[in-house]
Parts: C-alpha cells; structure tokens; sequence
C-alpha cells in the first residue's frame, strides 16, 4: 500500500515473526545468551516468560535458527497436545521408528533408542515449546517424563518453554513442583524504554530499505507512549501511522500521524491514549 511511497523494499511492521526483523534490546539479548549457553552444556529444562506482544515467537525463530551442528530440534508452537500425541511429535521429529498402533511403553523405548543413537553420534535434542502456558497439565508431566531420559554423564533431551506469565502460576501447582525445580535458568521479557522504541522502529524501517528518519523525533515518543514498549502494539501504531501519512501524502511520519493511529488502537496504554487526546483527530478506520 505504502511502500513505494516511502521507497520500502518490503512492509517493515507485519505482525509474521521475521528473523530478519530482530533487534537486540537487552533483556531479549540476555534470554537468548542465556539459553544458548545453557543449552551448551546440556541443562534440563530453561523458561522464557513474556507478556502477549513481548516478541516470544519471534526470539523462539531466532533460537532455532541459532542451533545448528551438533544439535537437533524440535519445534512445538501449538501445546494442545495429550500425552500420546506429545510422544508421538518427538518420535517423529527425532526420527524414531513410530506408528499410530505402537503401545505406550514400545514408543518410550523407541525414543529412547533413537535418544542414545543420535548423542551418541554426538548430536543434542533440544524441544522447544511455544505457548507452554496452554499445555495441559498431563502432557507437561508426560514432558517431565521424556526428560528423564538420560546417560551417565547428562540429559538426552532438553526442553525450552516460551510461555506468558500464566505459566509461572501453572508450574506453581503442587502436582508440577518436580518440573519446576527442574527449571534450571528463567528469563523474562522486558518491554521497551523509550529509546528502545525508537531503535527498534528505526531498525526495522532500515531493514526494510527506508530512511531511518522516516519518523519523526516526537513520533517515536509518542509511539512508546502508546505501546508501553510492547513489540507488537509498536508494530500496529506504526504500520497505522504510515497508512495515515500516506493518505495524507506526506513524506514522514508525525506525532499527529501517530496520534490517530493511537485512537484507533484499542490495546493502546493509557498514558499514550492521554497524550494523543490533545490532538483530537478523527480514526484512521479500522482497527
């Protein structure tokens, strides 16, 4: 819609997850230090928290394409799994023999197998699991379960949990106690000071081939005003603030572009909501 008018290669605010994108804000840059280094030297079970919005997906895609060599992976973005159905993604992400009609302790064997084959050929099982707050509590025992599984010297398989806060609260349950204090390192996405947000704007307007001063000073200010530093809430004012200026044909985004786009952003924070009031501009049409 706007590209060629600001000369972008392609649209820098999508809400799809893009490596490409990335920035390394700090708390970001210690959750993804954290987990490489934990998962060099084979600890068990690593936690990674954030708020809806705080780029989770996002630093889970630049994990798994950071573990590469010696390791195989497993990606699990949607937990809605029993336990049979758990055991049976991991058999066939690893590679394990597997069929439907295998009995329950047959498949455990045949993972295990495949467990010890692959480390013994020096290879690590990482299984990354994305929105762990929504796995039900029988398969996150039946996780516990896998993660048993081990030599003399270290675990076969290891296990990363990106999850929102209610993940803490789940894995406080009484009957989850043994998994929590298998939870080695614990992380927790921060949202972003106000010159976070304008590094990350900046950033992804220069990744996308635009200027970097497509947005004015007081714009970027009032953008994380408005999204509280939360990643996605930046990339929907944004891209809304573009479209603004576009239809009005103006060659950079202002705090007045920024306003609107403000107003017609429901999960926008309060203070920000405060600020753009002074404007009294009219929607941009569509949240």
């Amino acid at each position: 819609m706007y590209q060629q008018h600001f000369k972008l290669a392609e649209p820098p605010f999508s809400l799809t997850p893009d490596t490409q994108f990335f920035i390394n804000q700090q708390s970001h840059r210690d959750a993804l230090n954290t987990m490489l280094v934990a998962l060099q030297h084979c600890e068990g079970f690593i936690k990674v928290v954030g708020e809806v919005g705080t780029g989770k997906t996002l630093l889970c895609r630049i994990l798994l394409s950071r573990l590469r060599n010696h390791f195989v992976t497993a990606y699990i973005p949607n937990p809605y799994l029993n336990p049979e159905e758990l055991k049976a993604f991991v058999a066939q992400e690893i590679g394990a023999d597997y069929s439907p009609d295998m009995q329950a302790h047959v498949l455990m064997s045949s993972i295990y197998r495949k467990l010890m084959q692959l480390a013994h050929h020096g290879k690590q099982v990482v299984l990354v699991v994305d929105e762990a707050q929504a796995m039900p509590r029988e398969t996150i025992e039946s996780l516990r379960l896998l993660t048993n599984l081990e030599t003399e010297k270290r675990k076969l398989l290891q296990v990363v949990m990106f999850g929102q806060p209610e993940l803490d609260t789940l894995l406080s349950r009484p009957d989850l106690r043994q998994l929590k204090q298998r939870i080695i390192f614990s992380e927790y996405l921060k949202s972003f000071s106000e010159q976070g947000v304008a590094d990350y704007v900046r950033h992804r307007i220069d990744s996308a081939g635009g200027s970097k001063d497509l947005f004015t000073r007081r714009a970027l200010w009032l953008i994380s005003k408005g999204s509280g530093g939360i990643p996605r809430l930046i990339n929907i004012l944004a891209h809304k603030a573009l479209i603004s200026s576009y239809g009005k044909g103006l060659k950079r985004v202002g705090v007045a572009q920024v306003a609107a786009a403000i107003f017609d952003t429901s999960e926008t924070r309060f203070p920000g909501k405060l600020l753009a009031w002074q404007y009294r501009l009219p929607v941009i049409g569509g949240a």
